[in-house]
């Protein structure tokens, strides 16, 4: 299945150059793009190879469409941000493929006479939902997965085989939840009296907004007292823990392994690269980006990049080497003035 690159402007915007009846049927990447496909530049370091693509239609930005259009002979679309534009036109040609489950009950699903299904939803094989649940319109629960009593799956949201919600958690419109997650753990809560961990009841719910995607074998906890909050647009990569009472700004996106500490707060519009680790109870602002592997282990007020690497030492030798590095300033300046000092001195033999 396909459409006209005029319908797909008409649909999508920006400014087409081209035939506007060609006929498209999906997107590939520039080296291996043939007739049938579009592709995009969004890295003006490939403008060569964008010279030489067999694609149908190019989609380029308006600083490299001159030096494109000096050599390549198809169509163009012309739009400011070529690489968010080719994530709406694969969402446009995915849509155009995929198979929605049908609406309805298998008849494997155990559904709880007090749970209420809405009849545009889909609950699958081998599905658990307990009573006073909620599932909404159009809301798709995959094989095997299980809802908690008096949880709530929002419009439009998707939760993949085998999915956990537990009790009372919510998820709010067109939201994705992959397979093996886990929503709603407990939090890792204890008391400690004389050596012996005393467990602390975790009674708090995670509370996450709209379209807010959740990865494979990511873990949410439950709040202790309060609840977890997960604001809307959130994109969660797989194995990610989120500690409880934490609470995850809108827009902040997470890669594969990364850690959230309890209680930690962090702001909207973040990114945290694979495997970072934010320890318990800090405060991230808006628009913190941490690089990959960094381990945050104070509050950070001002946006900007930030990293942290340090080999791996006896805790009582780090922590001497890392006052070491607090101090290299003002060890520097100092040098420099003692340098300073010994070439006056020099000078004056």
């Amino acid at each position: 299945m396909g459409t006209r690159l005029g319908e797909l402007v008409e649909r999508l915007g920006g400014q087409l150059v081209g035939d506007p009846n060609l006929e498209v049927t999906g997107i590939a990447p520039l080296a291996d793009a043939t007739g049938a496909d579009i592709s995009f530049l969004s890295n003006s370091k490939l403008r060569a190879q964008a010279a030489h693509s067999g694609a149908a239609a190019l989609i380029v930005s308006p600083a490299d469409d001159d030096t494109v259009a000096a050599t390549y002979r198809g169509a163009r679309i012309v739009t400011p941000n070529p690489y968010v534009y080719f994530a709406r036109a694969a969402q446009f040609f995915a849509a155009l493929v995929e198979v929605l489950p049908a609406a309805g009950i298998d008849a494997s699903a155990s559904v709880a006479a007090g749970a209420k299904v809405d009849p545009s939803a889909h609950i699958g094989p081998q599905v658990t939902i307990e009573d006073g649940a909620v599932i909404h319109a159009g809301a798709i629960v995959g094989a095997g997965s299980f809802v908690g009593r008096g949880a709530v799956i929002g419009e439009g949201t998707r939760l993949f085989a085998n999915a956990t919600f537990h009790a009372r958690c919510q998820i709010g419109k067109r939201g994705i939840i992959h397979s093996g997650a886990v929503i709603g753990t407990d939090g890792f809560g204890f008391a400690n009296e004389n050596g012996v961990y005393i467990k602390i009841p975790q009674t708090g719910r995670v509370m996450i907004g709209d379209d807010v995607d959740i990865g494979a074998n990511t873990c949410i906890d439950r709040g202790a007292l309060a609840d977890t909050i997960i604001e809307d647009g959130v994109k969660l990569d797989n194995q990610i823990q989120i500690g409880h009472n934490c609470h995850i700004g809108a827009h902040t996106a997470m890669a594969g392994c990364v850690g959230v500490a309890g209680s930690a707060k962090i702001g909207k519009y973040c990114t945290f690269g694979g495997a970072a680790m934010v320890l318990g109870h800090l405060t991230i602002a808006d628009k913190v980006h941490i690089s990959s592997g960094s381990m945050v282990s104070r509050s950070i007020h001002e946006p900007g990049q930030y990293t942290g690497f340090y080999p791996l030492a006896k805790n009582a030798d780090w922590e001497k080497s890392a006052a070491i590095v607090r101090n290299l300033d003002a060890m520097r300046d100092k040098i420099r003035a003692l340098e300073k000092t010994l070439k006056t001195l020099t000078e004056q033999k």
